[in-house]
């Protein structure tokens, strides 16, 4: 059969045309290990972050008219539109646990990079594992601030750490005074892992510092089965403002033991963790009406910026539930990871740690009331604008700073 040259060089049109779409098709997945506790007493926790990591990875993997990074087109550009793969990883709360499956993640999933973990003492073996393998590890909701302060090259956070957070609680507090509020005492409460610890030595400075007086600071075993000595402690320290930081069952305890012993606390100030929860509200919110809890995320801000509902609105579909402060650090720190590695147009751990340090990301381009992103020497990002956030009604309301606020603290808390 005799073939025309006209048909052979429309062939090659056709196939030009059609070499694009066929690299597009054929692009591998990116792996990304993604690792929380999926079982145990924190399996809620780890259920929602898998919801919020799944929210960003269909934003990067769909087109979406977002003015986020990614959102655009899909998939990775950078990567010939590779698909975002994401692979899960229970830690159970167990930080050898973690590592193990970090390693597993690395060597076996072949991730490129890994996001993480809820609790911050299982980052500390996770990015430990990570930096052995040089693969860049994204801390997207711990806050414990010894993490980015151990010389790690591949460690990054792009959330606020709690000497941020309690420096937010204790600005609040200057401005109360200067509005004439008597607040001159702290109980300091708090579990015994790195975050509980960090949590309390930021505060004990800051109150040192500020001319705040701590009359208690109590340690109490993280999962204890009774609190009831602690708590008679805290009712006759009577602080003007108690500062827990506990996880959610932890909190659940703390609160039903305040009731039961017939402590009120006069304000409760929290370090988030178990507050930001819905499981906490759900079991106990009648007795925390009032309760202030530090945060990174504020639905306040889908006023301002409609994409933030927006966004909200596909995560709730998926969840039941709104964005907190944890979910949404677990969304963006997906984003910031992908974003780096469609910068660094490969899956290589060192160019994807090249392209994280390179990071200069708009605060208006992300669902955060941040600045912007942008990682120091040490990778923590300290533009990252913590908030305070009140419950009143059944609903959180921002509070502060003022640029951010939306109503005035009720204080002290109501006395129902």
């Amino acid at each position: 059969m005799k073939i025309s040259r006209r048909n052979v060089l429309l062939g090659a049109s056709a196939a030009a045309a059609l070499g694009p779409i066929a690299a597009r098709a054929d692009a591998p997945d990116v792996k990304i290990g993604v690792i929380y506790p999926l079982s145990g007493s924190s399996a809620q926790i780890g259920v929602d972050a898998q919801k919020a990591v799944e929210t960003a990875a269909d934003i990067i993997n769909k087109n979406y008219d977002f003015a986020l990074p990614l959102a655009k087109g899909e998939g990775l550009p950078g990567l010939g539109g590779a698909k975002v793969k994401l692979v899960f990883a229970d830690h159970q709360a167990d930080p050898q646990t973690g590592r193990a499956e970090t390693e597993r993640l690395i060597t076996q999933e072949k991730v490129c990079a890994v996001v993480g973990t809820y609790q911050s003492a299982v980052a500390v073996t996770v990015s430990q594992t990570c930096e052995r393998y040089q693969i860049p590890f994204l801390s997207a909701d711990n806050s414990s601030p010894s993490l980015h302060r151990r010389g790690l090259k591949y460690f990054f956070r792009p959330a606020p750490h709690d000497e941020m957070f309690s420096k937010a609680m204790f600005d609040f507090f200057d401005d109360l005074r200067k509005k004439g509020q008597k607040i001159e005492t702290l109980s300091l409460f708090h579990e015994d892992t790195i975050f509980g610890t960090d949590s309390s030595n930021a505060q004990l400075k800051l109150a040192k510092e500020r001319g705040y007086k701590v009359v208690a600071d109590i340690k109490y075993r993280a999962n204890s089965p009774s609190l009831t000595a602690e708590v008679q402690q805290l009712k006759a320290a009577d602080a003007d403002v108690l500062m827990p930081s506990s996880y959610t069952t932890d909190a659940i305890l703390l609160v039903k033991t305040m009731a039961e012993l017939g402590y009120k606390a006069k304000n409760i100030v929290a370090q988030d963790a178990g507050f930001s929860e819905k499981a906490l509200y759900d079991a106990v919110g009648d007795k925390l009406e009032g309760v202030i809890s530090r945060g990174s995320f504020s639905l306040d801000l889908a006023a301002k910026r409609p994409m933030v509902g927006l966004i909200n609105a596909m995560f709730k579909q998926r969840s039941g539930k709104d964005f907190n402060d944890y979910t949404s650090r677990e969304f963006m720190g997906l984003i910031v990871i992908a974003d780096a590695i469609n910068r660094a147009k490969s899956t290589d751990g060192e160019k994807i740690r090249e392209a994280l340090v390179a990071t200069d990301m708009p605060g208006d381009v992300t669902i955060m009331p941040w600045k912007r992103v942008k990682f120091d020497e040490h990778g923590q990002n300290q533009d990252a604008d913590p908030v305070l956030l009140q419950y009143l009604g059944g609903k959180f309301v921002t509070i502060a700073p003022a640029q951010v606020a939306v109503a005035e603290a009720v204080w002290p808390m109501p006395t129902k």
